[in-house]
């Protein structure tokens, strides 16, 4: 079997020279995978460190902004599936606002 890279480099993975080849550049590349996953990882806890919050915030999420709406509905009495159809957002979708919403005592 030959391989063709983009860079018009041909060897054939048969011989000990191609399985060589293919070996050192699959070890190159997941050296670079390693390199870039160490940057990402202390990019990310540098950010931590100097207090950013990662992640989406509260109320960013398209689906929250129709948040008001659904607690509306729901306090009307309508099942999960009416406020999904009228809001435009699956029954699901509207049990996972629903749950955000409420505080920690109305759980109990």
């Amino acid at each position: 079997m030959s391989v063709l890279a983009v860079s018009g480099l041909q060897f054939d993975l048969s011989t000990p020279h191609g399985k060589m080849i293919a070996s050192v550049m699959a070890a190159l590349a997941q050296f670079e995978r390693d390199l870039i996953r160490n940057r990402v990882t202390s990019g990310l806890a540098n950010a931590k460190a100097r207090g950013k919050k990662l992640g989406r915030q509260p109320g960013q999420r398209p689906s929250d902004r129709k948040a008001a709406r659904i607690a509306e509905l729901s306090g009307e009495g309508l099942s999960l599936q009416l406020i999904g159809r009228q809001v435009d957002l699956s029954k699901n979708t509207v049990g996972a606002i629903l749950r955000r919403r409420r505080t920690p005592e109305q759980t109990v």
